[in-house]
């Protein structure tokens, strides 16, 4: 079997969708934003960008500007990310709905019964078991987990999909999402805090767990001047089991044994800097990775992608989505992917 991975990041306050519809995440109090863009893009937009890079988005808003909302899904690929559909969240039920991931019951998600809140974000799960139709008899499920935090403002919104019953990465998937535009200052710089939660799946082997840290966004709108400059770092981060178990230590002795240093926490995530990391429509993309120190020097422990976008009339606002790969020290030839929301404001 191939690998199947996903994330799903999905942004609540939003309108209607469907792989083909205007928008990946469906709020049965709202309506369709016909100002989100069709979701076939490629992320980059079809009527042109200010920055000549080679930055990637998403694909997502075919034609985003600054006075539009846009939302951004992860991409269909090989290893099977990408192939959650029809994401709803019913607030008057707190249940998700996600359509087209394989045994996760009735497709609803509730709250999840062990773990219901991950540092701000609410945390759901899937049926057990889903009868069947004709003999009654129960047919036991996949363990699927999503992670959904809207902000207060709803402005903004970020979910997240996952599953931990594949030996390789299982479907799932990732949405963020601004709900309208965004003005950008011209001059100044802004920092940007807030919470990060993840959900932590592996290549190699079965079973999720659950991140958590604390998320800081620096920009200096007044340099690079094509841009602006982004700095970005997820700081105090634990891991805990489906139970709600610190697990952390596990990892940090792991990393000891392997490295021959003892560390008393787990390593920053820091954006790399570019020159082309924010545009004009307030969509911010780039690398990052963490740094272990070893007996022979400093060393990279995970690198990966982060993805966001702005919002308000003062940028106040920042909603995105983080991905990063690590061997993990704790098993033989195991992969862990560990793709976690954020949320910041100035």
């Amino acid at each position: 079997m191939g690998r199947i991975a996903f994330f799903i990041l999905a942004l609540g306050l939003a309108s209607a969708c469907s792989d083909s519809g205007s928008n990946p995440f469906d709020r049965p109090d709202q309506t369709p934003d016909d100002d989100a863009g069709d979701g076939t893009g490629d992320g980059t937009g079809d009527d042109g960008t200010p920055i000549d890079s080679d930055r990637t988005l998403p694909p997502g808003t075919a034609s985003p500007s600054p006075d539009t909302s846009i939302f951004r899904r992860e991409a269909r690929g090989e290893s099977g990310t990408g192939y959650a559909e029809s994401v709803t969240y019913d607030a008057a039920t707190d249940t998700f709905s996600v359509d087209n991931l394989a045994f996760d019951g009735d497709n609803a998600y509730t709250r999840d019964d062990q773990v219901g809140t991950l540092n701000g974000f609410a945390v759901y799960e899937n049926n057990s078991s889903f009868p069947d139709p004709l003999t009654g008899n129960p047919v036991a499920q996949l363990d699927h987990k999503a992670l959904y935090l809207v902000s207060p403002s709803g402005q903004s919104e970020v979910a997240i999909v996952r599953t931990g019953s594949y030996r390789d990465y299982g479907f799932g998937g990732f949405i963020y999402q601004r709900n309208g535009g965004v003005t950008l200052p011209a001059t100044g710089q802004a920092i940007y805090t807030g919470n990060y939660a993840a959900l932590r799946d592996f290549q190699g082997s079965g079973g999720i767990e659950y991140a958590q840290g604390d998320m800081n966004i620096q920009i200096d709108f007044d340099d690079f001047n094509q841009a602006g400059g982004v700095l970005g770092s997820v700081t105090n981060r634990r891991v805990f089991d489906t139970a709600g178990v610190d697990i952390t230590d596990s990892i940090l002795q792991a990393l000891e044994t392997e490295n021959g240093v003892n560390y008393t926490a787990l390593p920053t995530l820091l954006f790399v800097v570019t020159d082309a990391a924010l545009d004009a429509n307030g969509e911010i993309t780039g690398t990052l990775d963490s740094t272990v120190a070893t007996d022979n020097g400093p060393e990279i422990y995970e690198s990966g992608n982060y993805y966001a976008v702005m919002s308000g009339d003062n940028a106040e606002e920042i909603a995105g989505v983080i991905v990063v790969t690590a061997d993990d020290p704790r098993f033989d030839d195991v992969t862990v992917r560990e793709t976690g929301g954020f949320l910041v404001n100035r």
